[in-house]
């Protein structure tokens, strides 16, 4: 099971109010893959280790500009209250791209892992 970070929505993934995620990269992520939502994947110090939050997996994924998120979007990604040029400007500076770049829209879904 591949990682995926949510450094900058941890608390969002805890809480399960964010069901959409826009990512460089992860054009080969299908549905029903599931992954293992952690805080962060890069950057760790000597010993640190990963910390997992949830297991999650993929409903759809798909190619679109970053700048067409609409507010009920930023919502979805855990942002009540944020305009959605200030979630593409939070996204651009995080992520070193472009407002008319395209990113992957991924929704997914929580899994409840029952054990034993």
């Amino acid at each position: 099971m591949r990682n995926m970070s949510f450094s900058l929505t941890t608390a969002q993934v805890r809480a399960q109010t964010k069901d959409v995620t826009r990512r460089i990269g992860w054009a080969d992520l299908k549905p029903g893959e599931r992954l293992m939502a952690i805080e962060k994947g890069q950057g760790l110090k000597k010993g640190e280790k990963v910390r997992r939050i949830t297991v999650i997996e993929c409903v759809s994924n798909r190619k679109e500009m970053l700048c067409a998120i609409t507010p009920h979007e930023v919502l979805r990604e855990g942002f009540p209250g944020m305009s959605p040029a200030d979630f593409v400007e939070m996204f651009c500076r995080a992520n070193k791209c472009g407002p008319r770049d395209h990113v992957n829209r991924i929704e997914f879904r929580y899994v409840e892992v029952r054990h034993g």
